[in-house]
């Protein structure tokens, strides 16, 4: 599995988002309209609009990037090591640029690839939006617009995974378990990032969660291809 691919030509990443803002009422009339309309299949039984807000940060439309973590391998001494960085901070439009920038760096080959756990669903398309609507030009190796399918660069592990089959979800902690890598999830899970950024004003928190579930991407793509997991002291971080 993977055998015509080099690691040290993927970019393995996450994001973490959250909504745009800390509760229902900060919403103006129309998209607290919007936001109703959404979500009126989760609204019953008692529960309200503002009650599912939590829910936001999921749909590129309500939501916003707080954090971006990238890494990639590199190989010496006959082992591989990986290194990671972050954008993050509450400036959204700042992290897209930072990263678009970095993007820009890796777009001159066309060995080059892009990888996430589910990260064809939510990563790559949540950030080409979000850079449309901070008026950002989607990075070319965000964007697929008119690409033939072997022209777009991306690699997914819940894809890899599947083997073609189309019914059923994977999570990043279960294939972490089925493998016997770490869990990336021994502190906080995604549904807890919003009450973490909003309340608790933790982004460096948040920025460690984001970077845990790239080394797993990291280790499950070694994994696929029949290898040696990365020793804890091959793993680099850089800010």
């Amino acid at each position: 599995m993977l055998n015509n691919i080099d690691l040290k030509n993927i970019l393995v990443l996450d994001i973490e988002t959250v909504p745009q803002y800390s509760s229902y009422d900060q919403l103006d009339e129309t998209f607290q309209k919007l936001w109703a309309k959404k979500m009126h299949s989760y609204v019953k039984d008692g529960v309200t609009e503002a009650d599912v807000y939590d829910r936001a940060g999921i749909y590129s439309e309500f939501g916003k990037i707080v954090c971006i973590s990238v890494g990639i391998f590199t190989f010496a001494n006959n082992e591989y090591s990986f290194r990671l960085k972050s954008f993050y901070g509450d400036d959204e439009k700042v992290i897209l640029n930072e990263f678009s920038e970095l993007l820009k760096t890796k777009s001159n080959s066309e060995d080059n690839l892009l990888c996430g756990h589910n990260s064809k669903e939510f990563d790559f398309p949540y950030i080409a939006r979000r850079c449309l609507i901070n008026g950002i030009p989607i990075p070319s190796m965000i964007d697929n617009s008119g690409k033939k399918p072997w022209e777009i660069k991306h690699l997914d592990t819940m894809d890899l995974w599947k083997f073609g089959d189309y019914k059923s979800y994977t999570s990043l902690a279960l294939l972490a378990a089925v493998f016997g890598i770490t869990s990336p999830k021994d502190d906080i899970d995604g549904s807890q990032v919003w009450k973490v950024y909003w309340q608790d004003k933790d982004l460096e928190r948040i920025k460690i969660y984001c970077q845990k579930d790239v080394v797993t991407v990291a280790q499950l793509l070694l994994k696929f291809k029949g290898m040696e997991l990365l020793k804890d002291e091959n793993v680099v971080f850089t800010n």
